[in-house]
């Protein structure tokens, strides 16, 4: 696999001097970008409580929606559900420990994208092309890709029947040592 690099714009511009005033705004601009951050890192310190709901909130709307999207049998998407619900102070610790370290500077280049109001057409932007060779899954001629399939689709189920022979095990034995 190769990356050719290429210039979206013409590079045979020579760059223009930037005038003093102009470096000046910038640096302002770059101090009220920093106020910008540390203001949205002392919010979410002030207001961890609603952080941490609106990532509840979230988590709750976004691990039903994924179960039921991606299994159909009814059995294992209650179990699965169930699972997701016990997870959830896992999650809610992990996402705000994520979100404090990373969603200021998010924030922060997102609003400032939409307050400089430039042109793309004026910024040079580098784009990296992939240029890869693909090449053909080999298939066995031997093998039968259907029996394939169902020698997979076997193994799925068996473990799908092993998680939850082993869910209804863990969840006796908590109820016999309560």
């Amino acid at each position: 696999m190769t990356i050719v690099r290429q210039n979206a714009l013409n590079t045979n511009v020579s760059p223009s001097v930037n005038p003093p005033e102009t470096l000046a705004e910038k640096q302002v601009e770059a101090e009220r970008m920093r106020d910008v951050m540390l203001l949205l890192q002392n919010l979410i310190n002030s207001e961890e409580a609603t952080v941490k709901l609106i990532l509840d909130s979230l988590y709750d709307v976004g691990s039903v929606n994924l179960i039921n999207q991606k299994l159909r049998l009814k059995p294992l998407n209650r179990v699965m559900k169930l699972i997701a619900r016990m997870s959830k102070p896992v999650f809610r610790t992990l996402a705000f420990n994520w979100f404090k370290k990373n969603c200021p500077q998010l924030i922060t280049n997102w609003l400032h994208s939409k307050v400089t109001f430039e042109s793309t057409e004026n910024i040079p932007q580098q784009v990296a092309v992939e240029v890869a060779e693909l090449q053909p899954y080999p298939i066995p001629p031997t093998e039968n890709p259907y029996q394939e399939i169902k020698n997979l689709r076997s193994q799925v189920r068996l473990l799908a029947w092993i998680s939850i022979i082993a869910i209804a095990v863990l969840v006796v034995t908590a109820i016999r040592l309560n």
